[in-house]
């Protein structure tokens, strides 16, 4: 059985104070990240107003 190894990122992403919704630059980043090889494991924002904190892993 081969063991695999992974690299990991955490990307944060902050709430613009005047529009521009997180979600879509959420998803907008995840893409870019996709392409890269990333995969999302897990979001989490604590609260509303908090930043995003997106949990990535890739094969290396």
């Amino acid at each position: 059985m081969a063991s695999n190894r992974w690299a990991y990122q955490v990307v944060e992403l902050k709430p613009k104070l005047f529009g521009g919704s997180l979600a879509k630059l959420a998803q907008e980043r995840l893409t870019q990240l996709g392409l890269q090889g990333w995969e999302l494991v897990s979001a989490v924002q604590p609260h509303q107003l908090a930043p995003m904190y997106l949990y990535l892993k890739k094969e290396s």
